[in-house]
């Protein structure tokens, strides 16, 4: 099944005078369980073309359809259910708050699902989220307390939260060492394989690109051949 289609989608900015064509006419099908890898050098467009998809960035032409859905069509309430449920975000950045424990920076995104608060049920969930990211020792632990691989791996987990569909993961393993790195993949491609995940990744690592079913190269704002 098409999960996702990017029909000539492009995206442009005014800086003053100048003009910054970020990403350009890219037209793209995504099947469900596909694990997609974006490369490319910087500024060329892997970090627009994500946001586009996740619902971020409105595109300045072009159609995203999720499932047959065009999502920039969707009403606010709407769009923001898609990012919350359909999406799973793994920003550049580990983004957390400093004044929530680990567990509660996992459950985060619960507390946006339809509105609702979060439960016991989901406590255990984000529990058991951490311990597969290697950090069940540190659920209470604040984010102060915590090396920068150790917070990335919390925001790899709290993208799991809501049962996603797609990951979209921007540079997920850039400041882990080679190890944990390692582990990291394995855990991607098991939800992968074993939960039908969709994964689209950017990297500038070739290494990282080439473990993905499926690689993609972007340059100047166009997908290169």
């Amino acid at each position: 099944m098409t999960q996702l289609v990017l029909k000539n989608v492009s995206k442009t900015y005014l800086v003053g005078d100048d003009r910054i064509d970020a990403v350009n006419d890219i037209s793209l099908g995504i099947e469900k369980g596909e694990f997609l890898s974006i490369v490319g050098h910087s500024g060329s467009g892997k970090t627009t073309l994500l946001s586009i998809i996740g619902g971020i960035a409105k595109p300045s032409s072009g159609t995203v359809l999720f499932e047959g859905d065009d999502i920039y069509s969707l009403d606010g309430d709407r769009l923001s259910k898609y990012r919350c449920e359909k999406i799973g975000f793994i920003f550049q950045f580990a983004s957390l708050f400093q004044n929530l424990t680990s567990v509660e920076n996992v459950m985060l995104p619960v507390v946006f699902k339809a509105r609702r608060d979060k439960t016991a049920g989901d406590e255990k969930k984000a529990v058991e989220l951490l311990g597969m990211v290697g950090l069940g020792d540190r659920v209470n632990a604040y984010p102060s307390q915590l090396s920068g691989g150790q917070q990335r791996r919390v925001a790899i987990a709290r993208a799991f939260m809501n049962d996603p569909g797609l990951i979209l993961a921007d540079e997920p393993t850039g400041d882990l060492d080679e190890e944990t790195e390692a582990e990291m993949m394995r855990l991607f491609a098991g939800m992968n394989e074993e939960r039908g995940i969709t994964f689209v990744m950017v990297t500038h690592n070739t290494e990282l690109a080439r473990q993905c079913k499926r690689q993609m190269r972007m340059g100047q704002g166009f997908q290169v051949p």
